[in-house]
């Protein structure tokens, strides 16, 4: 057999696995979707930051409009979905299809499957069926030896929110912990800052910082425009202002030590999920914060879970979970192949805010998972089955 053989056959192989899986969503009631693979870049650079753009197979049309070919699914789906009579409406929907995304030294174009639900008020039970047929997915590659890895980026917002941060902080420490990066270094500086070393201009910093941001940069930008400033190494006068009063921020010390070691206190939970409702409430408690909705949100998804007969003892949760995507909102997950720590065989989690990032006029609920199809098809140890039991 040739290499271009075995190529041929692993495609085929992989197709035939992800067809039996997208046939079981089709039973659990997901709708098959099929967006174009030609996509506006603009949703993915803004959602995902400019990084992602060395990855993208990028082109432009006659108008001068910036296309890509798609990177994954979630947000085509959540496009043609606003863009449908549903929009607004509880809908699901299910998908299979090719994917584009450069990988430096792994093809390129690789299969991608997955579920995506919208409009579903009861956002608990929503989390708890994504992850139930998150599990389904795995078993029917006969993977059913899994690591469950789950977080919740709604317990880091709601601490934050009730730590009651100058604005500069919080959004420094959200974005780092979307993004899985930096976080432990900016509570270490956090620690500096509030150390000692005062300076001259230390009271002014803190008033900046502490009033309310558009105001502040309003007033750093009419000053330097006052003392003649304009473009200065490519950036503009706001721009320039923007980043003078983050720095300023942070040098001028902004957060109390006792929300340092909360802060630090909440990250260190992990572990058992109903262990660490009892360790939230502890928290909550002693530092004397308002989080009850949030803990209660993950209680209830626990519960859901419990019922759709997921072990949650065997589920690993921690607070400093994030899955590196600035849009999460809540319930995130990973599921991983036991002993095989490098890559998700699945993963997925809530993210409310997209649809309004996307153009909706109101917020929409939403939550999915996308499926590694090239990774479980490796792992697959006997051949695909639909629900009914035929075997493809």
């Amino acid at each position: 057999m040739t290499s271009t053989d075995a190529a041929t056959g692993a495609a085929t192989a992989s197709t035939n696995w992800a067809d039996a899986l997208l046939q079981s969503f089709a039973q659990a009631g997901y709708a098959r979707a099929e967006p174009t693979i030609l996509q506006p870049a603009e949703p993915f650079l803004d959602l995902s930051g400019e990084d992602i753009r060395k990855s993208l197979y990028l082109t432009t049309d006659p108008t001068g409009e910036e296309l890509c070919l798609r990177p994954d699914l979630t947000i085509p789906v959540a496009r043609d979905y606003l863009a449908s009579p549903r929009a607004g409406e509880a809908a699901g929907f299910s998908y299979l299809g090719a994917v584009f995304r450069y990988r430096w030294g792994r093809p390129s174009e690789f299969l991608q499957a997955g579920i995506e639900s919208f409009g579903r008020q009861d956002r608990a039970a929503a989390d708890a069926e994504m992850l139930a047929l998150a599990l389904e997915a795995t078993h029917a590659f006969g993977v059913t030896e899994v690591e469950i890895r789950t977080g919740d980026v709604a317990l880091f917002n709601a601490l934050i929110d009730a730590l009651k941060l100058y604005p500069v902080w919080r959004r420094r420490l959200v974005k780092d912990f979307n993004r899985k990066i930096n976080l432990a270094e900016d509570i270490e500086q956090l620690t500096l800052a509030t150390g000692p070393g005062h300076n001259e201009y230390q009271g002014v910093l803190a008033a900046l910082a502490g009033s309310d941001r558009k105001a502040a940069l309003a007033l750093v930008t009419d000053l330097m425009s006052i003392a003649g400033a304009s473009h200065v190494g490519g950036r503009t006068t706001a721009e320039i202002a923007d980043r003078f009063l983050e720095q300023a921020t942070l040098k001028g010390g902004a957060l109390p030590r006792d929300a340092l070691a909360i802060l630090k206190r909440f990250l260190a939970i992990s572990g058992d999920p109903d262990d660490a409702v009892a360790q939230l409430r502890a928290l909550a408690s002693d530092a004397r914060l308002e989080l009850d909705a949030a803990i209660d949100l993950f209680e209830s998804r626990v519960g859901f879970m419990a019922a759709r007969g997921i072990d949650v003892r065997n589920t690993r949760f921690s607070t400093a979970f994030g899955r590196g995507l600035d849009y999460y909102t809540g319930f995130e997950f990973e599921l991983h192949a036991a002993g095989h720590d490098a890559e998700p065989l699945v993963a997925g989690g809530r993210y409310d805010g997209l649809m309004t990032q996307l153009g909706s006029a109101v917020p929409i609920p939403a939550v999915g998972f996308s499926v590694w199809v090239e990774a479980l098809t490796r792992l697959a140890k006997a051949p695909a089955t639909t629900r009914s039991g035929r075997r493809t």
